[in-house]
């Protein structure tokens, strides 16, 4: 069982004089800079590095000190969170990196590019994840509420012998011992992560757009089946509950005949097909490095507009199925296009 690391676990005075640097001020940024700060860090130790934009407004706006010049910024780095997307890290980084301390902390939030060993780190530096199990704006809030959220946490080089130290502290400061912190690693944050997208939720899409084509084939109109399906949201309170009681007691607050239904239905289901495929994803393009290669091969035509840009692509090709074109046309109507 993995340990779970709580306040009393964690020391807050290792932080003390240290110049805590955010690379970037987005949802995860602006979350964890402000609980750094509301717990004790001072203001002038915080600093934000982040190119000229809406975001460094917002983080001058919040009373925070912003440099535009990420390498100025690595220079009186103790710890530096590298908070900007997966894609543009190794290229940001990799830039500033013989700028830093021979002591710093670098922090991800993303196992990606440390699992990939897409970064550059010296020996005789930290490394460490620590990776909030939710969005940054209730990250923000859970902690304004005094309530911890779900976190992982690890230490990938322990340059200076303190890394498992920093990184508790840091879990602390931005809220996420209070209900406790979860001993991880990047190998495990990465496997899980780019399973869920390529393995899980491609699985459920197919499913939703396979669903949809034989009910619509069965004479349902598109208004019933996208208010049915998802649009009531009642898939999005069915998590919750999942979340709040257990995914499958959550199944006693629906109907007996419901309650038969999808347990009766998913226990004659033989998932030995699907397992299989899970494995291929996960072994075969996850693990082994397949997909991280393919998706740096388009990383530069992420930028681009139009069909150009390979996420456009997909984008235009999903919503010519038939519950993309069936949704369209009931938003349209109903004015929600």
């Amino acid at each position: 069982m993995a340990k779970i690391y709580y306040d009393s676990d964690a020391d807050l005075n290792v932080l003390k004089g240290k110049t805590i640097v955010f690379f970037g001020f987005g949802n995860q940024g602006a979350a964890q800079a402000q609980n750094l700060r509301d717990s004790g860090i001072p203001n002038e130790k915080i600093i934000i590095a982040n190119r000229e934009d809406n975001y460094a407004v917002d983080a001058k706006s919040k009373g925070f000190t912003v440099w535009h010049d990420f390498a100025k910024a690595a220079e009186v780095a103790d710890v530096i969170f590298l908070l900007i997307p997966d894609q543009v890290q190794p290229r940001v980084f990799n830039a500033i990196t013989s700028k830093l301390k021979d002591t710093a902390a670098i922090v991800v939030a993303s196992g990606y590019n440390v699992f990939f060993k897409l970064l550059n780190f010296r020996p005789t530096q930290d490394v460490t994840m620590v990776a909030p199990r939710m969005i940054g704006s209730s990250v923000r809030s859970l902690y304004e509420k005094g309530k911890g959220f779900p976190c992982f946490v690890s230490v990938e080089q322990d340059g200076t012998g303190n890394g498992l130290a920093v990184a508790l502290a840091l879990s602390r400061a931005i809220g996420a011992t209070k209900t406790g912190a979860i001993a991880s690693s990047v190998r495990e944050e990465t496997a899980m992560d780019l399973f869920a997208e390529q393995g899980l939720w491609p699985n459920i899409i197919m499913l939703f757009r396979e669903a949809y084509s034989v009910l619509k084939e069965a004479g349902c109109s598109d208004e019933a089946l996208v208010y049915e399906m998802w649009m009531s949201k009642e898939p999005a309170e069915i998590f919750e509950a999942a979340a709040e009681e257990g995914f499958i007691k959550q199944l006693k607050h629906h109907s007996s005949v419901s309650q038969y239904g999808q347990l009766n239905g998913a226990l004659k289901l033989d998932g030995t097909a699907i397992r299989a495929h899970f494995k291929e994803i996960l072994y075969n393009q996850v693990l082994n490095g397949k997909f991280q290669k393919e998706f740096t091969a388009i990383e530069d035509a992420l930028e681009l507009q139009g069909d150009a840009n390979p996420l456009n692509q997909l984008y235009k090709k999903s919503e010519e199925s038939e519950l993309g074109q069936g949704e369209k046309r009931v938003r349209a109507r109903l004015g929600l296009s």
